[in-house]
């Protein structure tokens, strides 16, 4: 892969990423923990990263999550109750008459992502 940039992990190549579909990826956080991510590449090669925790049933699934567009915005629907989430915020856009499982907030957690020489890095959260 290429070289690490300032505080982004490099978690694969854009071309392995096939668009308006999720990958998994674990990324390495400055305090020295790991935390796994889902990666989704748009079709106009933009790319997104949520947390991979669905909050609203607890399982690591975000990734397998089927990717759309709410007023121009991409979103992506969890796979197990279909809760609407925006990609580039991670904001819940429709928790589906469910609440989060106890101890998360019903929202998903947006990472930064940055593409160099073809290379996508992660960085740690917008938000803790």
């Amino acid at each position: 892969m290429s070289t690490t940039l300032a505080g982004l992990t490099p978690v694969c190549r854009l071309a392995d990423l096939a668009a308006e579909r999720g990958a998994a990826a674990l990324v390495d956080l400055p305090d020295g923990t790991q935390v796994q991510v889902a990666v989704f590449r748009l079709h106009d090669d933009e790319v997104l990263a949520v947390q991979q925790l669905d909050p609203y049933s607890g399982a690591n699934v975000m990734s397998r999550g089927l990717v759309g567009t709410r007023g121009g915005e991409p979103t992506v629907a969890g796979p197990v109750y279909k809760q609407v989430f925006a990609l580039r915020t991670g904001a819940c856009l429709d928790a589906a008459g469910y609440a989060p499982v106890e101890g998360h907030d019903g929202d998903l957690v947006a990472y930064p992502v940055a593409v160099a020489d073809g290379v996508v890095h992660v960085g740690p959260p917008a938000r803790p």
